[in-house]
């Protein structure tokens, strides 16, 4: 559990606290006992611009930043905006990483991407194997945009003390995340596309790609719970992992949410369209040893509860 007090004595601000992920941290900060939580919201600061990023820092005194905020998406937002995703990222997270050492920050929690990993990173990724090839090109401009971030973490770390940390999540997903097809990941699009075929009646959903890559998924409030204890006991130049140490086909994916929704039709796969990488599975060893973080949510209970919150929450015929 947390560290008994930590939070008490501390300014934090969460960038993306109104966001999916976001959401899970603050509500994990209140039950820690922080009093003094900012969340800057997009409408009153673009954090790509620097004034707003100084502005945000001055109405916000932080002793701790966590940047949750990222310009993010599934495989064809990555492609349709490949430019967008790069430079928002990059300069989101190299200008507010300057703009806290500037303003003395005792601790900045940055948070890359498993898509900064290798195209063919031998599974279970691990850390030191980051910088063993390029990217899967889908979404490498993303990917390499959060992992200089990393480079500018080790190198104020180095040059100037400044107590930047660096964690890697895997793919995440369960309750308020995104369902737009335009721009969701893999799950909860499945879980859409499911739902509102079994609605309309239609005896086949398409999916793109063959099913055959494999992916690693972690619930939402276990990425909330592993980003909140390295804030507290982690303080070190490594680049860590947070996953859940499970990983499953797309293939079987699809079908599993296929049967917990209770669809019965026709998966039909578009070999026409783009599979991402691989495979995509984590090594958790070091987060475990380094802040004893372990996910606790099984895969097939995360997805049912994923799938309710949709079914509650969903307007029907939306998209």
């Amino acid at each position: 559990m947390s560290e008994e007090g930590f939070w008490t004595k501390h300014r934090v601000c969460v960038t993306g606290g109104a966001g999916f992920l976001g959401s899970f941290v603050v509500e994990k900060l209140k039950q820690r006992g922080a009093k003094d939580i900012f969340v800057p919201r997009i409408e009153e600061y673009n954090l790509v611009n620097l004034s707003d990023i100084q502005r945000m820092l001055d109405d916000s005194n932080p002793d701790i930043i966590i940047h949750l905020a990222a310009h993010v998406g599934g495989i064809g937002a990555n492609r349709e905006h490949p430019a967008e995703f790069f430079y928002d990222n990059l300069m989101m997270g190299v200008q507010l990483i300057h703009q806290s050492w500037l303003r003395g920050v005792k601790k900045f929690v940055a948070i890359g991407t498993v898509c900064a990993y290798p195209k063919y990173t031998p599974v279970p990724f691990k850390e030191d194997d980051l910088w063993n090839g390029y990217p899967e090109e889908t979404n490498a401009p993303y990917g390499l945009a959060k992992k200089m971030l990393l480079v500018q973490s080790q190198a104020y770390r180095q040059q100037y003390g400044f107590n930047s940390i660096f964690l890697l999540p895997v793919n995440m997903y369960g309750p308020r995340d995104n369902f737009d097809l335009a721009s969701s990941h893999v799950i909860p699009a499945l879980i859409r596309k499911f739902i509102e075929a079994q609605d309309a009646g239609r005896d086949e959903v398409e999916i793109w790609g063959d099913g055959s890559p494999t992916r690693e998924f972690i619930y939402v409030e276990d990425a909330a719970e592993g980003i909140l204890l390295a804030t507290e006991r982690y303080n070190g130049a490594d680049p860590v992992n947070i996953g859940s140490g499970f990983e499953i086909s797309i293939r079987d994916l699809a079908e599993l949410i296929a049967r917990l929704t209770g669809y019965q039709g026709k998966l039909v796969w578009d070999t026409s369209k783009p599979n991402g990488q691989p495979r995509r599975a984590l090594d958790t060893s070091r987060a475990e040893k380094y802040f004893g973080f372990r996910a606790q949510v099984p895969f097939e209970e995360g997805l049912r509860r994923t799938i309710e919150w949709y079914r509650a929450h969903r307007v029907r015929g939306d998209g």
